[in-house]
């Protein structure tokens, strides 16, 4: 087939999920937030709140370079302003030295000052708690709360910040923490690439609990790997000034004897089945820390054999402990370790907070521009995680000829699916009537519950775009 290639006059828009974008960013009150700072030298031409939520509107589409906003520049196209509330939309050159700037001076700010960070923060908890539809717990009434730090590879650059990591190249080491099982991001902290897990953990701990409880107030269930086995993180979690607060850390081993543990494990615990050749062993066991005695959950695997019969000349043992405040009564040994196992399920939330949304090499040459920049990724992150979990819930409700074209049921969507089903649905854009509106071709199979997500997003206020409606 040979197409023929026209041109026209009509407004065509691609990314018409950038109102799905605009409509939950202006039910926030980040723009009210940024005006009351105090700045100096008078209000500028393009306000800080255009240009960061610019920024946001960008990573939503999976576009972290400054430049991409030149495609939005021309009056003409009035889809991005008009889709995220902006007044003027900022040229690349504005935009990169307003981030330059705001980045600045938050890295130099006082205690009297309120960050740009803090308000980025707060309302992205604020809205995750007005439109989350659920929180899943990982177990009865705990809702999973992990932490972890992921590097970004950002080898053969020379950006501010940038070291070698523990994953064997260059790059940054942030810190990333979500929350339930649908991965909503609470919080997350830019670091040098050369910064150990645990240094600066504590009070990166005590932000993220505080940010978690202005989403929910229920029991909260925090996973840490190796990197952060230190009794600080501990007391953080025992001031319980936050509510009721459990935890599930992996010990260090350290200089421990396997052998020492295995034989404790068969002592005290009890045995789980497997093929010939390995043995299993979950137990309790009890260790005195910080002048307390706590409990410590330990699985030893013996081998004899490999998994395809291979006999071994010397025994293989693997040890995994973990430190828990959750009572043998209340969660068994084996449990505990299958709660740990679930929070590699965090990886997943890493792959999309990088890849999808294109965050893995940060924009800048700058440490403080590029943590903002993370921080409106966590935005953008809420931002596409609640549109594709709306969906999931509003595509229940649809009859079956309207329903997602999706042939087995997920309790996620992945933020590219989100990105490429719901924010790439192509559009025509129309003004009649004084009145803007999206007309989407009526045999889209997105379009239904497109549609249904917008009129939910929208119930709490108002926006300046109709819902989604089709051409007759």
């Amino acid at each position: 087939m040979k197409f023929h290639i026209v041109s026209t006059k009509e407004v065509l828009v691609s990314h018409s999920g950038l109102a799905l974008a605009g409509t939950l960013l202006q039910g926030t009150k980040i723009r009210q937030r940024l005006n009351r700072r105090k700045r100096e030298g008078g209000p500028p031409v393009i306000a800080d709140a255009d240009n960061l939520l610019a920024m946001i509107g960008l990573l939503c589409m999976g576009k972290s370079d400054f430049e991409a906003v030149r495609a939005f520049e021309d009056e003409s196209n009035e889809f991005f302003r008009l889709a995220l509330g902006l007044k003027r939309v900022p040229s690349e050159a504005t935009l990169r030295q307003r981030l330059d700037r705001l980045g600045a001076e938050d890295a130099a700010a006082g205690e009297s000052e309120l960050p740009v960070r803090t308000i980025l923060l707060e309302e992205s908890a604020e809205m995750v708690r007005r439109h989350a539809p659920k929180l899943t717990p990982c177990w009865k009434d705990w809702i999973p709360l992990d932490v972890d730090v992921s590097p970004m590879d950002n080898s053969n650059s020379r950006k501010e910040g940038v070291g070698y990591t523990y994953k064997g190249m260059d790059g940054y080491a942030p810190n990333l923490a979500y929350l339930g099982q649908e991965g909503y991001m609470v919080n997350n902290q830019l670091r040098p690439g050369t910064q150990h897990s645990q240094c600066g953990t504590p009070a990166f701990l005590e932000e993220t609990l505080r940010l978690a409880r202005r989403i929910t107030a229920g029991r909260l269930l925090v996973r840490l790997d190796a990197g952060f086995d230190d009794v600080a993180n501990v007391r953080v979690f025992r001031q319980k000034v936050h509510g009721p607060v459990d935890w599930i850390i992996k010990r260090n081993l350290r200089k421990e004897s396997l052998t020492e543990w295995f034989e404790e494990a068969c002592a005290h615990g009890e045995p789980v089945a497997c093929r010939a050749g390995k043995e299993i062993w979950i137990g309790d066991a009890w260790r005195e820390r910080d002048n307390r005695l706590e409990r410590v959950v330990v699985q030893a695997i013996r081998r004899e054999t490999t998994a395809d019969g291979q006999a071994l000349l010397v025994p293989d043992l693997e040890i995994q402990t973990f430190w828990t405040s959750l009572k043998p009564s209340q969660v068994s040994a084996s449990q505990v370790v299958e709660l740990y196992h679930d929070h590699g399920t965090s990886e997943q939330f890493h792959s999309e907070f990088k890849t999808d949304m294109d965050l893995e090499r940060v924009p800048s040459g700058k440490f403080a521009t590029n943590a903002l920049v993370l921080e409106c990724g966590l935005v953008a992150y809420n931002v596409l995680r609640l549109c594709g979990q709306e969906s999931l819930r509003q595509d229940r409700a649809l009859p079956p000829e309207e329903k997602m074209p999706v042939r087995r049921k997920v309790r996620r969507r992945r933020l590219r699916s989100v990105i490429q089903d719901m924010v790439y649905l192509a559009c025509r854009l129309t003004r009649h009537a004084g009145r803007w509106r999206l007309a989407f071709w009526k045999n889209n199979p997105w379009r239904p519950v497109w549609q249904r997500v917008y009129e939910r997003f929208l119930a709490p206020g108002r926006s300046g775009l109709l819902p989604a409606s089709v051409p007759r």
